[in-house]
């Protein structure tokens, strides 16, 4: 007899057991609240550094100044009261991380969503390294929480040309899609906004360093080779990033990071946007892309993307 239940409920237990570990995961990936869930956070953290740290030795990008680079300086926004810099790359969510520090040093006095978003680009209220003497920007690069945020560099390219060439923007819609227009068109007075193909040729056609800071690759602005990041973020996991960010540097839990967007009637460029866009290139022009942006991919870990996006003109 007890030989029959033991073999009635010996399924029933294994069942059991399988529904409760898959109830676990499920719970995990949709609360992170499990204790290994920050242990994960932290394996990737590393796992982010340590390829960084690789390809810098490798490809000689270590330098031995002690002196910030100016250029990068400006691209250091400094909040002092949660000892947090950090660094504005285009494209990979800088309105947001502005507006959230702008937050941060009024006390939770404003709404993210009153901050206008040219507004947040001209205040002068959010302070950058740059504004400090030499001796004191080594300090706050010594003793603040440093986080660079980075994004896929294809995604980030067609999310740059869609927002700045796309739009009534004067600066991009006019000055440059005029310059642009005046290189690559027979027609100097044709007014038809500028091709992501033309894009792509203009950027090409000229040394990284002095490229808009909107395209201009992401390693090029931040310096994570000389400046020792703390938190090494990506837009693709951006939700969990930040909330990690922000308890690292002791922000009130009431303050999450914000998914304003700019024109919200638009869809947010993706990885099928990007195909389509980059489906536009001549094999020429994709070998040009990945000559430019080849750090990048390398010292944030997007070779596996980058390898599936060209193999569509292979």
């Amino acid at each position: 007899m007890n030989q029959k239940v033991l073999i009635f409920l010996l399924p029933n237990l294994f069942f059991g057991i399988f529904l409760l570990g898959f109830f676990y995961k499920r719970q995990k990936n949709l609360t992170g609240t499990f204790p290994d869930a920050s242990e994960d956070w932290l394996a990737i953290q590393n796992d982010r550094k340590s390829t960084l740290a690789s390809v810098c030795q490798k490809q000689n990008l270590v330098k031995l100044s002690s002196k910030l680079n100016s250029h990068v300086a400006s691209q250091l926004f400094v909040e002092h009261k949660h000892r947090f810099i950090y660094c504005e790359v285009p494209k990979v969510g800088c309105s947001n991380w502005k507006r959230t520090i702008f937050i941060l040093q009024a006390d939770m006095k404003a709404e993210a969503s009153e901050i206008e978003h040219d507004h947040i680009h001209q205040t002068s209220v959010i302070k950058k390294v740059v504004a400090y003497p030499p001796a004191i920007q080594k300090d706050f690069l010594n003793n603040y929480t440093k986080v660079m945020f980075t994004r896929h560099p294809l995604e980030r390219l067609v999310s740059a040309y869609r927002d700045k060439l796309l739009h009534s923007e004067p600066l991009y819609s006019i000055t440059i899609a005029n310059e642009i227009r005046a290189m690559f068109r027979k027609n100097k007075n044709s007014s038809e906004k500028v091709s992501f193909q033309e894009f792509v040729s203009f950027i090409t056609a000229n040394p990284p360093n002095s490229l808009d800071n909107h395209w201009k690759p992401m390693f090029l602005l931040c310096d994570p080779c000389n400046i020792p990041y703390d938190i090494l973020g990506k837009y693709e996991t951006l939700g969990l990033d930040s909330e990690h960010v922000l308890k690292v540097i002791g922000a009130p839990e009431s303050l999450h990071y914000p998914s304003l967007k700019r024109y919200g009637s638009e869809k947010r460029t993706n990885g099928d946007i990007t195909l389509e866009y980059l489906r536009q290139l001549t094999s020429e022009q994709i070998e040009k892309i990945k000559k430019l942006y080849q750090m990048d991919f390398f010292l944030f870990n997007y070779t596996m993307k980058y390898e599936d996006y060209f193999s569509l003109n292979d």
